[in-house]
């Protein structure tokens, strides 16, 4: 079958984009189509678009709004690499900073200069992310001289405000009700903050499981992963995502399991040199498992909120100085800011880069009755 898709990079992840139109008619196979897609399960992903790591086995289904307030409604897919599995529970925020993009070049959103702010609904959160994309002779505007760590080259920026983003995925702040939880691992206890902004995160302090926050993807090693998708795995448990047993399969794209660290000086996967006084804290990510070769937006927005509440572990450490917040990551820092209002936080604000890689066409190995042709 011959499916119209378009292949986007948002942020630091690439995936295929589809109109909701073209996909099957039938959602209980949406998960069957987009592995077909994709090439999963195969960890090379050979036989598909995907490019055999997590941060490039994504997919995004637009579909335009029939509602005053929203432009487009966006679904967010995680599709594993070596499992059967399709991962609808959060959102991404790399591929969030690409929705906008996408709907103005399809016609979804009209294009007006020199902003064109676009309304996106996303329904794995049920939360409204603004984007504001910079538009030129009616066309999305690429070219420009921001930058972002862990994308080769400048862009022109994207900038995603997440408003009123608590409970996202579990629709509480702390999933568990409580600041701070105990995990037992063969280690001993671990102290841990799960907090639900934008996407579920489970927090761990990095000297608690002997490390120091600031290793690099490639220096992890296979027991340090283990250990972390163990206590991931009890804080999956803990948010009522599933047992701690089947975890890694049934939910293994949230809580995400992050790493955090007082400010520390390092050099990044580029060779750069990071000083302390760069950042507010220092970050580590896990992606379906695999350390994070940067930082997810989601996670950048959750860690920035959970830096303003009081009695988590970040609080132990951090203390917000102002609206901007820095947070050094494997490839560079990235910096968000906060609208606060009567003490609460209106919206995060993070800045991104996007392009349309490739448009076209993928085959898939089978048909399947598509929502256009029924429509």
């Amino acid at each position: 079958m011959k499916v119209p898709v378009v292949l986007m990079r948002g942020g630091t992840s690439k995936g295929v984009f589809l109109n909701f139109e073209d996909m099957p008619a039938d959602q209980l196979l949406w998960d069957e189509f987009l592995l077909d897609i994709m090439g999963s399960p195969d960890r090379r992903q050979i036989d598909g678009l995907g490019g055999a790591n997590s941060l490039t086995s994504k997919a995004a289904i637009i579909k335009k709004a029939n509602l005053e307030e929203i432009d487009v409604e966006y679904t967010f897919a995680q599709i594993s690499i070596e499992n059967q599995l399709v991962d609808f529970k959060g959102n991404c925020g790399n591929i969030s900073s690409a929705v906008g993009p996408y709907a103005i070049e399809q016609g979804l959103v009209p294009a007006i200069e020199p902003i064109t702010r676009v309304r996106i609904f996303n329904t794995n959160t049920q939360k409204i992310i603004i984007a504001e994309v910079e538009v030129e002779n009616g066309r999305v505007k690429t070219e420009g001289m921001c930058s972002i760590p862990g994308v080769p080259g400048t862009g022109s920026p994207i900038y995603l405000s997440f408003t009123n983003a608590d409970g996202a995925v579990t629709g509480k702040l702390f999933p568990t009700g409580n600041e701070k939880d105990v995990i037992q691992t063969p280690r001993g206890p671990i102290e841990v903050s799960i907090v639900d902004v934008a996407n579920p995160l489970v927090f761990v302090n990095a000297k608690d499981v002997g490390l120091n926050g600031t290793e690099l993807p490639h220096e992890f090693t296979p027991e340090n992963l283990a250990e972390l998708e163990e206590i991931r795995a009890a804080a999956a448990e803990l948010c009522g995502f599933a047992n701690k047993e089947t975890a890694t399969k049934q939910s293994p794209a949230v809580p995400k399991m992050t790493l955090i660290a007082p400010p520390l000086d390092y050099i990044d996967v580029t060779g750069t040199p990071r000083s302390a006084s760069e950042m507010d804290c220092t970050i580590r990510m896990m992606s379906m498992q695999k350390p994070h070769q940067a930082l997810a937006i989601t996670g950048a927005i959750c860690t920035t909120s959970c830096a303003y509440l009081k009695d988590t572990i970040l609080s132990d450490f951090i203390t917000v100085q102002n609206e901007v917040f820095r947070l050094g990551h494997p490839a560079g820092i990235m910096q968000t800011k906060t609208d606060i209002i009567a003490g609460h936080i209106r919206a995060i604000k993070v800045v991104r880069t996007a392009r349309i890689i490739l448009d076209g066409y993928v085959y898939t190995k089978k048909n399947y009755a598509v929502t256009g042709m029924l429509a």
